[in-house]
Order: structure tokens, then C-alpha cells, then sequence
């Protein structure tokens, strides 16, 4: 029988900074670090090629790839071209529907969405997210605004989304902080003072 980590609702646990909606199984939690992991690992890559700081990549319950695409804001020049958003397109492409709750799908991602993507996944009907960085942490290394969201995690859970944050964060941060240290470009609108 699977192990269930408990993980109290919406904090850390004390082993690590995971927080969560829900329950995951050990095995769940595994597999979300690889594919984090890997993420990251492909996103410093990315990177060399151009591509903003993120990546996501949407994944169905039998742990087949649909879908996984980079942020392409800067090389779009389209502030709607974050990874989740440009993944969250891919799958419908690849599965032919705007409605993708009848596959079942998670969507694993670099960093917390932001307020644009928390809506996309919301509305695209992906029933679990898995992210790496915390946005307080992106917006601390990057300056980036990741936008207002409060209780996102419990409007997830009253729809049904499951999520589960903060995995592999230390490398994520670390594959940030490389990116600002690069010197590429950090969008963010002017705003007046």
C-alpha cells in the first residue's frame, strides 16, 4: 500500500518546503521532483538558446508527455508567451480540444504560475500542478511581477486542482539567478510612480 505523505493544507512541511492543497503518494512525489529536476535542467539550457527563464511541460495520468514548451516572451515579443500558457496551447493542439479535463492531465513548471497562468490552468481544466519556485522567490530574484493571487491554492482546491509547490526549489533559484546574472532581459511593464 502506498505511503500518503500528510502534509498539513497550505504549509510547510518540516522535512522540507513542500507545501500543498491535498495528499500526495510518495511515488506522485517522486516522480513530480524527476520531472522538476529535468525541467530545470532543460530550462538552463533554454536559456542558452534565447528563451526566458521558465518551462513547463504537461504530462497525462499514465505519465505520457503531451505537451512542454519555454517561455517565449522576449524572442515573441508577446507578454501572454509564458511557459504554462504556451504548454497549456501545445496540448490542446496535440489533444484537438479546448477542454482538457477529460484527459486527465498535470502541468509541471519551473515556478509558480502567475496570476495570467494560475487563470489558464484554471480554466483549461488541468487537474493537478506541480511547481518548482515559489513566486515571492521569483520576484525576489528577478523583480518580475508575478501579480496578485490571494488563496489561489484553496480556489484550486474548491474547483478540484490539486497542487503541490515548492519542489527542487534551491536548484530552480539557483537556474534564476543565472538567468539575472546572464544579463538577459527581465520583462516587466513600465509603471508610473
Amino acid at each position: 500500500m502506498k505511503k500518503i505523505l500528510k502534509y498539513m493544507s497550505f504549509h510547510a512541511a518540516k522535512k522540507n518546503n513542500i507545501i500543498s492543497n491535498t495528499c500526495f503518494s510518495q511515488e506522485e512525489l517522486n516522480n513530480a521532483k524527476n520531472i522538476i529536476l529535468e525541467l530545470q535542467r532543460k530550462t538552463a539550457l533554454q536559456i542558452e538558446n534565447g528563451y526566458g527563464p521558465f518551462l513547463a511541460a504537461i504530462y497525462d495520468d499514465k505519465n505520457n508527455l503531451i505537451a512542454s514548451m519555454p517561455n517565449t516572451v522576449v524572442n515573441d515579443c508577446n507578454c501572454l508567451h509564458h511557459a504554462e500558457i504556451n504548454t497549456i496551447n501545445a496540448a490542446q493542439k496535440e489533444l484537438n480540444s479546448y477542454d482538457l479535463s477529460k484527459f486527465n492531465l498535470s502541468i509541471y513548471i519551473t515556478a509558480e504560475p502567475c496570476i495570467m497562468c494560475a487563470g489558464a490552468i484554471m480554466w483549461s481544466g488541468i487537474k493537478k500542478v506541480f511547481y518548482g519556485v515559489s513566486s515571492k522567490d521569483v520576484e525576489e530574484i528577478t523583480g518580475f511581477d508575478e501579480g496578485y493571487k490571494p488563496e489561489w491554492m484553496q480556489q484550486f482546491k474548491k474547483r478540484n486542482i490539486l497542487v503541490c509547490g515548492n519542489i527542487e526549489e534551491e536548484i530552480g533559484k539557483n537556474v534564476l539567478r543565472n538567468y539575472v546574472k546572464s544579463g538577459k532581459t527581465i520583462y516587466k511593464p513600465e509603471r508610473l510612480a
